[in-house]
């Protein structure tokens, strides 16, 4: 299969349906794929070449849909740029996979010269947003009416689908691997584990598009019909408005976009209840967030989702009826219809149930490697195995719950942090002498990112000074939101710096070293 397979299904059987919503303006099926072939044909013409990566930094929006299903039909690869990075990682990430064609929208358009400074390959950029082109970019509308529509490469099976940029321990983002049956496998997998989402509804798109939590949910509603409603950017004013007009009945949402819609003023006195599925996923959710959200959103089933990136992204589900049980609801879920999942020790055997260990998951969904590394790649997936860094236990009806973090990772808001890429930007200023990086617990954002600093003696710095320092190196979510001074850092007999010691004291009062 190959995830531009149910846009022909669908202009084979309802060519006349509502496809997309963005704004005022609306596509059916026909128009939609008519604009993807025919932008297919314009990518084409570019120069672009099978297996070539095509970049997109750009809102949410109609036109960042038909980019998902443009660039496998011209039989490319897409990589989906995080909107939230640097320009500097944004740069790496498109000169790391060797992306040659860019498009960026109104929001962007402005970081495209100093993109063109820092990654030299970057041959082409396309303006796919609503105001004037900028010079020395071509226009998206423009070449979709100047090009003829050309046939679906039918790029699917193990081809590569994207590169997705996450975290990564060296201090640079790494790219994820994910092929068309990963993404496919697990977009299905889930459907065939619960109702995920309604059959023929209207479905939010308020995450964030370049994440594969959305591009996920995405080809779920693809596969069942969905309208796609979809809103540039997550705010609890524009989510309600989208409801009210649109009558959305399904969407995804990260915990911390929950909380916000919830507790809003706009959300207050708003008719939500014509959204029946929700899910969620990237980070757990508090108790006191999710009986709040569930009062709100009474007529709402929630599904919770816990997985990762590598394994496109679902791993294990939390059902509706789950949620009842206030035991249950704190765990992750049970594996999904298309995931096998264990928990095991340092040397990959499974511990008993009950027995916190690693959390490693394998099937067709899992990663096909890290882009261009091969040993981090070997050591994710040693056995045939995603080792996913997360501590947990497994009870005896098989429900996982998550307790720890055996990789050095944060989750902040939904968006993982390595302490790794935040250490090295702290580790650059002047006056600093050494430096480590945790997650503490966070009402807002459910862990936040914390900097404990050895400055050199006689110095001194502020907060503020260090997070602006770190501000031009690293995305805004990952700046450390809180910093403590200290003369010395706790370290074991072989000099490596001892987190856990430093975790203590902010996790003491809670049962899981996790949010």
């Amino acid at each position: 299969m190959y995830v531009a397979q149910s846009l022909h299904r669908a202009v084979q059987q309802s060519p006349d349906r509502l496809l997309t919503i963005f704004g005022d303006r609306t596509r059916t099926v026909a128009e939609s794929a008519g604009r993807v072939a025919r932008f297919a044909g314009a990518l084409r013409a570019l120069g672009v070449q099978r297996g070539d990566r095509v970049g997109i930094l750009a809102l949410n929006s109609d036109r960042y849909h038909e980019f998902l299903l443009a660039v496998p039909w011209a039989d490319a690869v897409v990589n989906l740029v995080n909107i939230r990075w640097s320009r500097s990682e944004v740069a790496y990430s498109l000169v790391d996979c060797g992306t040659n064609v860019l498009l960026v929208d109104d929001m962007f358009a402005a970081a495209v010269p100093a993109l063109r400074e820092k990654a030299p390959n970057l041959a082409t950029v396309i303006f796919c947003g609503d105001g004037e082109t900028p010079d020395g970019m071509l226009n998206s509308e423009d070449l979709i009416a100047a090009h003829e529509p050309v046939e679906d490469a039918r790029r699917g099976g193990d081809d590569l689908y994207g590169v997705f940029y996450t975290g990564g321990t060296t201090g640079h983002p790494k790219g994820v691997m994910l092929s068309h049956r990963s993404m496919l496998t697990s977009a299905m997998g889930t459907l065939a584990t619960l109702d995920a989402i309604s059959r023929g509804g209207n479905l939010l798109h308020a995450a964030p598009m370049f994440h594969v939590a959305d591009v996920a949910v995405w080809i779920m509603g693809m596969l069942t019909g969905s309208t796609h409603v979809i809103v540039p950017a997550f705010t609890p004013a524009g989510v309600v408005n989208a409801i009210l007009r649109h009558r959305v009945t399904d969407a995804l949402l990260v915990p911390t976009m929950i909380q916000l819609l919830a507790d809003s003023p706009e959300a207050a006195e708003a008719d939500l209840t014509t959204v029946r599925r929700l899910i969620y996923g990237a980070s757990p959710i508090s108790e006191a967030v999710l009986q709040r959200a569930r009062r709100k959103l009474a007529n709402t089933a929630f599904t919770q989702a816990y997985g990762m990136t590598e394994v496109a992204p679902v791993a294990t589900l939390l059902t509706p009826a789950d949620h009842d049980d206030p035991v249950l609801a704190r765990s992750g879920g049970r594996a999904a219809a298309h995931s096998e999942v264990r928990i095991v020790d340092a040397e990959d055997n499974e511990v008993p149930r009950g027995v916190v260990g690693e959390i490693i998951v394998r099937g067709d969904h899992v990663m096909q490697g890290y882009w261009n590394r091969p040993e981090e790649t070997a050591a994710a997936l040693r056995g045939g195995w995603m080792h996913t860094g997360d501590g947990g236990y497994m009870d005896e009806r098989g429900y996982v719950f998550v307790v720890d973090r055996i990789k050095d990772m944060i989750i902040t808001g939904g968006e993982n942090v390595y302490s790794a890429e935040v250490e090295n930007a702290l580790a650059n200023h002047p006056v600093v002498q050494q430096c480590a990086v945790i997650g503490v617990p966070d009402d807002n954002w459910g862990e936040r990112v914390h900097a404990v600093v050895v400055l050199i003696p006689g110095a001194t710095v502020s907060p503020e000074e260090l997070r602006d320092f770190c501000r031009d190196r690293i995305a805004n979510y990952k700046l450390p939101r809180s910093v403590s001074f200290v003369e010395a850092l706790p370290v074991s007999g072989a000099g490596k710096i001892l987190k856990r010691e430093l975790r203590k004291q902010h996790w003491a009062d809670t049962d899981r070293a996790v949010h």
